[in-house]
């Protein structure tokens, strides 16, 4: 939670006020017994009659109408802080996230990374909050009431200070018994969160092969973990006010019998003694509130422990020096893979298996494989979003490593195998690609990717609303508008991976068509099942098992690799394959 406390530097004068006003609050409750004691004393059986009465009266609508302007004014300052605090923090924790290699998102879960940013970031926002507003408070008050009953009697201040001796001790040990297993309801959580997420995006799939009933089951296994793990902490939590109710009440029972017979003694008056269980009452009052703060506070440190791994997390992707020994032009391949092994976590497989190929400027490589061979693993190396665990890449003779990401991803332009649009306009989306786009540059991006007509069929055109991950559009508009946006920045590498599955023939075969007719000749990387849409590419690398078992033409493979003449032939009639 330390390490936290930085995002309070903006709120410095509302995190000092906060409390400041918070401690005026107390102090004028603090005289309240006082006051109340010396009517009874002096008003009542001291005789000096209703006046004095009246007087002391007045003198408490004062002292409560300063608590409750205090009051007002901490809990102003406290949110303001508190809520600048969440902002500061979301802002940094979003931005670590987006700086994180996919090695670390993958690791982290995306489930788990939402609850950090949405549930975590609350719970100590309300820790900070509750902190501003009676951490100082609640200690004030307690000590201040024990302080005020030794200025009334010796002997009452020590039974005032037992009782919070022991209190102390019932409120810091469940505290620490607690931390760990909030721990592990936020953990709990994620899991909940990550099912749910998966749940819904998947809901399709899910009724497409009558699966609802065991998503209900596994849900509600993770919920019912949940749930037990809140219960079980929750029953340990919810000691802290019997106890504090018992201890309390036992101190408020004993100092009754000490108050009476003191009073019978004549060493204490009746005031007094009112005076000492409105401070015991008072103290009462702000442990049940301490105890709710130590309640928050400590789910407030678990979920800060949880933010905090985040925030300490140094990206995986490795970067090195750049020696400044970059070939010429034209002094050796644009692109080359030199022996590149890559392994995802700690598997015992290899994902890719000695990869060594090159490639000119201005080629196109198709990439074909079965299921889970490598084929995006490959291409997500180029952007450096993965690490090669040995070998290297080289981009215009440098190794990947060397480059500053944002440049490295600047000269790509990647087309996922899921289309994702996102929430705004068409326009906005293609400006992802350059945020200083023209209508112009938009319009002959969208002509290459073969979705004019898409455009042409909206009544608003560029103007035309997007929803969220583009619900509104088909699968094939959707493909057809991200290739788009990554050609709108004119890229020197255009990785398109799996990116026309959903388009027929003829407009896959027209899209290739108009990629080849681009003047500044992009470097085109594509992932495709079908060989149709690679069989005209420069150079194809087949892969199988994460190792390159072939890498030619469409002619020579088909003559000297069995994996892609089986591809092939079992998606063409051989026949046919000769005229192709």
């Amino acid at each position: 939670m330390r390490k936290l406390l930085k995002y309070l530097k903006h709120f410095k004068a509302q995190a000092v006020l906060a409390p400041l006003f918070k401690l005026l609050e107390a102090c004028f409750e603090l005289f309240v017994p006082m006051v109340v004691a010396a009517i009874v004393d002096n008003g009542i059986e001291g005789g000096k009659g209703v006046s004095y009465v009246v007087y002391a009266c007045l003198i408490l609508v004062a002292l409560g109408v300063i608590g409750l302007i205090s009051a007002v004014s901490a809990q102003y300052f406290a949110a303001k802080a508190a809520v600048g605090f969440s902002k500061e923090l979301r802002h940094d924790l979003f931005k670590k996230m987006q700086s994180l290699s996919y090695k670390d998102i993958d690791g982290l879960g995306t489930g788990g990374m939402i609850t950090r940013m949405t549930s975590d970031v609350t719970q100590v926002q309300n820790g900070v909050n509750m902190v501003l507003r009676l951490f100082m408070r609640s200690p004030f008050i307690v000590f201040g009431a024990m302080i005020m009953a030794f200025t009334i009697d010796v002997a009452a201040g020590g039974v005032f200070a037992a009782s919070i001796a022991v209190l102390c001790a019932v409120v810091f040990g469940i505290m620490l018994i607690s931390i760990p297993l909030y721990k592990r309801v936020q953990g709990n959580l994620d899991k909940v969160t990550v099912s749910t997420r998966e749940t819904l995006t998947g809901a399709r799939v899910i009724r497409a092969f009558c699966k609802e009933e065991d998503e209900i089951a596994d849900y509600n296994a993770k919920n019912e973990q949940l749930t037990k793990s809140q219960l079980f902490v929750g029953k340990i939590s919810a000691l802290m006010n019997p106890l504090t109710y018992a201890v309390i009440n036992a101190a408020i029972i004993l100092l009754l019998y000490v108050g009476a017979i003191k009073v019978d003694g004549g060493m204490l008056t009746c005031g007094q003694v009112i005076a000492l269980y409105n401070y015991m009452s008072q103290i009462l009052v702000e442990l049940i509130k301490l105890a709710n703060l130590i309640i928050t506070v400590t789910k407030s440190f678990a979920c800060a422990g949880r933010i905090s791994e985040i925030l300490e997390m140094q990206p995986s992707l490795k970067h090195f020096a750049d020696s400044g020994e970059a070939s010429a032009e034209g002094a050796e391949p644009f692109i080359r893979f030199e022996n590149v092994c890559v392994n995802y976590g700690n598997a015992a497989v290899d994902a890719l298996e000695d990869i060594s190929f090159s490639v000119n400027r201005g080629e196109t490589v198709g990439i074909i494989g079965g299921t889970g061979a490598g084929k995006t693993t490959l291409v997500n190396l180029l952007p450096h979003f993965y690490d090669a665990r040995t070998g290297a890449v080289y981009i215009n003779g440098k190794n990947v490593n060397t480059y500053e990401d944002e440049a490295l991803r600047g000269i790509c332009g990647i087309v996922p195998q899921r289309a994702v649009l996102f929430a705004g306009t068409v326009r906005e989306n293609m400006q992802w690609g350059k945020n200083d786009a023209t209508d112009e540059e938009i319009s002959a991006a969208i002509e290459t990717a073969q979705a004019t007509d898409v455009i042409k069929a909206k009544e608003k055109g560029l103007d035309e609303i997007v929803e969220q991950g583009g619900k509104n559009f088909s699968g094939g508009q959707r493909q057809r508008l991200t290739i788009a946006r990554a050609l709108v920045r004119k890229p020197e590498i255009l990785i398109l991976d799996d990116s026309a599955s959903a388009l027929d023939y003829a407009t896959d075969a027209a899209l290739r068509q108009s990629l080849k007719a681009l003047d500044y000749s992009p470097t085109v990387f594509i992932i495709s099942q079908r060989t149709s849409s690679i069989k005209h590419a420069d150079k194809i690398i087949v892969l199988d098992g994460g190792k390159m078992v072939g890498f030619g033409t469409h002619e020579e493979l088909l003559e000297s690799n069995e994996i892609y003449s089986e591809i092939h032939y079992s998606q063409f009639r051989k026949e046919g394959a000769q005229n192709g």
